[in-house]
Order: structure tokens, then sequence, then C-alpha cells
């Protein structure tokens, strides 16, 4: 029903930067929150950051004043900028969105694929 595609990760230095980006298609009425995961090898997936749908934001301690969270509402998008990318930050990022595919309907929640950020020199 709801599809998430996600881009925007690689390799990069130790203090370098990305910026992922994951957008939403399919049956789509309205999008609650937006948020971003991580998992690295043989750990659980935790929150990163999460956007509300009027635009409030809060952050794992760990990122705070690192990363950016934002989005597009009218592209259904959310992005994730990242900076002073730490060799800790190596894990999967999944990007997850709660949708709302039929009016007055519930709010289900989706995941998108998953993409590889690896920070190493």
């Amino acid at each position: 029903q709801v599809q998430l595609v996600e881009s925007g990760g690689g390799l990069v230095q130790p203090g370098g930067s990305l910026r992922l980006s994951c957008g939403a298609s399919g049956r789509i009425f309205r999008i609650g929150s937006m948020g971003w995961f991580r998992q690295a090898p043989e750990k659980q997936r935790d929150l990163v950051a999460r956007i509300s749908s009027s635009g409030s934001t809060n952050y794992a301690d760990s990122v705070k004043g690192r990363f950016t969270i934002s989005r597009d509402n009218a592209n259904n998008t959310v992005y994730l900028q990242m900076n002073s990318l730490e060799p800790e930050d190596t894990a999967v990022y999944y990007c997850y969105v709660e949708a709302m595919t039929y009016y007055s309907g519930p709010y289900s929640g989706y995941w998108g694929q998953g993409t590889q950020v690896t920070v190493s020199s």
C-alpha cells in the first residue's frame, strides 16, 4: 500500500557529511510522523531522529548537534542531513513513516529497505 524508497547512503571519511532521503508513494491519504532508525551489526534498531507532522523534532543524544531531520510534505519525503560523521555512526539506516491510507483510517507504520552508511578512513 505504501512504498518507501531511500537513497543517499555510502562510504564517507570521519568528519564528512551525507544526506539521506526517503520518499513515500502509493495509497497515501495523510502522513503523520516520519523518522530514521539505524541498526549496527549485532545491535538493536534504534531511533536516530523523528519529525512530527507539525514539524517538531527529537533526536538521539548521540546525534544531537550533528544530524538534522527535515521533511517535504508536498512530496512525502523525509531527509536526514548528517554532519561530522563518526565511525560509530556506521550502520544500516532505515526510514520509518506513519501513514493513513484512507480517510479517517488508522495510522500504520512502514519501513524503508535500508541504506548502508559507512564511516571509515
